[in-house]
């Protein structure tokens, strides 16, 4: 496929036009070029934006992709009249007919974010993502009463990535402890995570893969031989059949996938949305 360029535009962040336009091209096997344009939130600022679009479309030769969030409808006509593209605008595509089936106007403000801030629930969830790195790789295992999910698994299976975007997106205090030879040894969890198994669940990984990951950090070490890998894995999965603990592997899984089943089961009470 030819060189394409897609544009996010928005009189805020421009952060939800781009999500769901990314969730939308990920459907097709082509990588095109990303241009976020935040803040367009007068006349002056779409014209310019109109121009740097239609200067794309000349220099590239097909149409841009331009993703929409714009509240003004004045800056909205600007966009949509002089832009050279495909406009996808994802207020007149779903906020409009939503107004009418509930028979309401929508709040039709920009900068949401401002008054996200705000909120209890935004507070919360920077209590979470601080609380999620305090606990990180099992740094520390005091308030783990207060967690909403301990992950477990070998070290570089994911814990990491999932606890901080079960943090950042869920508002969930997310611990992360890592299994090592002690524990294998002694055929147990660690001590001071058994209080607290029902909010346990493990990752895993294939050992040709965790082998992978592990020699970018630590080229040709014990620690990243597959031999080792396979060890602790085993280990590993073996110990949670034991404790009776939910896992899955993760090797083949986005860590969105991953954080969707961990929700499924545990069922944290405290969730956000």
């Amino acid at each position: 496929m030819h060189t394409r360029t897609v544009f996010f535009i928005s009189d805020g962040t421009g952060i939800t036009a781009e999500t769901f336009g990314n969730a939308i091209l990920a459907q097709f096997e082509f990588k095109p070029r990303h241009v976020r344009l935040p803040f367009i939130d007068t006349v002056d600022k779409a014209h310019q934006a109109v121009r740097q679009v239609n200067h794309t479309a000349e220099l590239e030769g097909h149409k841009p992709i331009v993703f929409t969030t714009l509240v003004n409808s004045e800056i909205l006509q600007v966009i949509e009249g002089g832009c050279k593209a495909m406009l996808l605008d994802m207020f007149g595509t779903f906020v409009r007919p939503l107004e009418i089936e509930l028979q309401t106007k929508s709040n039709h403000r920009i900068g949401r974010f401002s008054d996200i801030s705000k909120s209890q629930a935004y507070h919360d969830r920077i209590e979470a993502i601080n609380y999620s790195l305090a606990h990180d790789d099992g740094q520390s295992n005091r308030d783990l009463a207060h967690a909403d999910v301990i992950l477990v698994g070998v070290s570089r299976s994911g814990k990491t990535p999932t606890s901080l975007y079960l943090a950042m997106q869920h508002g969930l205090k997310a611990a992360n402890y890592p299994l090592i030879p002690e524990d294998f040894d002694r055929q147990q969890l660690p001590s001071a995570l058994v209080p607290h198994r029902s909010k346990i669940f493990g990752l895993s990984i294939q050992p040709e893969r965790l082998a992978e990951i592990r020699n970018e950090r630590r080229p040709n070490s014990r620690y990243a031989s597959l031999n080792n890998c396979r060890m602790e894995v085993a280990e590993a999965e073996a110990m949670m059949r034991r404790a009776g603990i939910r896992w899955l592997s993760t090797t083949t899984k986005s860590i969105e996938e991953i954080a969707t089943t961990i929700l499924q089961e545990i069922k944290p009470e405290r969730l956000e949305y």
